[in-house]
């Protein structure tokens, strides 16, 4: 395929313009970075009937609420590993679970240690989940996972961080483990009045109406819940600590919520997120539709600190958005899958603009079934009952999914007809394929060379059974 030099130059003159608006960012702002644990879309903001989530929706109302944001792999290492230094999983290293055995590659430089060379103050509370834990020089670490879900004790630890050295500007990312299983309905009270499966509707990304995934939703339900309680306690102390005048405060989900046809796919059941964003000054409430990748947030806390633009870095800051909701950013969205565990390993390639969708599977078939944590909707795919319906098609597909696939997010928001054979759309298809091709050239995709496919191929077929 020939080097689509004009969609480089596109690419590169938008990077251009939007890390010298960033340049104009004043500094230095303290930055709170919150992020919840498989929070996809079922969020009030973004339109979802069932959530209650008062205080992201609070947020959203005194902040940017971004329509369209992508997290670069929806599995929680790879994820974060973006979140923290603003590189795609194939450029970092981190292709699959920290506790499996992933790991970035040597020398990455990380969210932490960039700010603390501004003068920063760094702190975590809950999950980390990146390898090698030692690149991320956090001034202070809380890193027990599950003590997060005690929503006031993690407010009051956020508390005493940010209250240590008022005076420094301090970067604390808070990453709640609800809405991850196992499913708690209640904890310490909260919340105070739980969901039950009688109020429950089946995601629209699945249309499975059993009464025990109905049942199964509730616990996922009432794990946001929690989250937005704890978001309430952290924004009420940073309230009352006088600096949320000058502190950063950004929202989002880390990937899509553990379902099948969600978390670890491609979908953007997947891979889009909830993003707010509350910075001082510039935030009013108005919404934006930019096209956003969590690859954007590294970026954007280097403007915050007032570091320099970083042009190794493959996101944007998001300032000019910030300043002007309608300020143009970019024309597609990349993502990726690599694997999960080792024995989910399953290389994917994504793009999109705002409207089609074009997803490229490197391998002919998937190695493992599609279960997904514990949800029973996996049970759909042999059931008579659900023989020829919407769900079972869709799982069979996701199973067995073709060389490429493309859908049009406008009218099949769901991705359950795959337009990929349709003459109408050929002119789409060419674009998007050289939109992919040249976001994997310029990112250094090492699959782009079939003996480097290969090679990862044979590590992940030799690799002991649920590693």
């Amino acid at each position: 395929m020939l080097r689509p030099l004009r969609l480089l130059a596109s690419i590169a003159l938008a990077a251009g313009i939007a890390r010298a608006a960033a340049a104009d960012a004043s500094p230095p702002l303290n930055i709170l970075l919150v992020v919840a644990d498989d929070l996809g879309l079922q969020v009030g903001c973004y339109g979802d009937p069932i959530a209650r989530t008062p205080e992201i929706d609070r947020l959203a109302a005194e902040g940017m609420r971004f329509e369209t944001t992508y997290v670069t792999q929806s599995s929680c290492s790879s994820s974060r590993s973006t979140i923290l230094t603003g590189l795609y999983p194939h450029q970092n290293g981190q292709l699959g679970l920290a506790n499996r055995g992933y790991t970035m590659r040597a020398g990455i430089r990380t969210l932490p240690a960039m700010l603390q060379a501004a003068g920063y103050r760094t702190g975590i509370l809950g999950k980390l989940h990146v390898n090698p834990e030692d690149a991320f020089p956090f001034d202070y670490a809380d890193k027990d996972v599950q003590a997060t879900r005690h929503v006031l004790a993690t407010a009051e630890k956020a508390d005493r961080f940010w209250s240590a050295e008022p005076d420094r500007p301090w970067f604390l990312m808070v990453n709640y483990f609800d809405p991850h299983v196992p499913f708690r309905d209640q904890i310490d009270g909260v919340p105070e009045v739980p969901f039950v499966a009688a109020n429950m509707v089946p995601f629209p990304f699945q249309q499975i109406d059993t009464p025990e995934q109905l049942a199964y939703i509730t616990g996922y339900y009432n794990g946001a819940a929690r989250v937005d309680a704890g978001l309430s306690l952290l924004l009420r102390k940073l309230n009352a600590s006088g600096q949320d005048e000058r502190t950063l405060v950004v929202f989002l989900g880390d990937n899509g919520p553990p379902f099948v046809r969600a978390k670890t796919n491609v979908t953007d059941a997947a891979l889009h997120v909830p993003l707010i964003v509350r910075w001082p000054g510039f935030t009013d409430g108005t919404p934006s539709p930019a096209l956003v990748s969590s690859a954007d947030l590294v970026p954007t806390f280097r403007a915050a600190a007032g570091l320099p633009a970083d042009r190794s870095l493959p996101g944007l800051s998001l300032v000019p958005v910030l300043k002007r909701a309608d300020a143009p950013l970019r024309s597609y969205l990349f993502a990726e899958h690599n694997a999960h565990r080792r024995d989910m390993y399953f290389p994917e390639r994504v793009v999109r603009d705002d409207r089609f969708k074009l997803i490229v599977n490197l391998e002919d078939k998937r190695t493992f079934g599609i279960e997904v944590d514990a949800d029973p909707a996996a049970k759909i795919l042999t059931d008579p009952e659900w023989t020829d319906t919407p769900a079972q098609r869709a799982l069979q597909f996701l199973r067995n999914p073709p060389p490429e696939e493309l859908y049009d997010l406008q009218n099949d928001p769901q991705e359950f007809t795959n337009l990929i054979d349709q003459p109408e759309y050929h002119e789409v298809i060419v674009r998007l394929r050289a939109a992919l091709q040249a976001w994997r050239e310029t990112t250094g995709d090492p699959l782009l060379d079939p003996s480097l496919r290969a090679a990862e191929k044979r590590l992940h077929t030799d690799a002991p059974p649920g590693f």
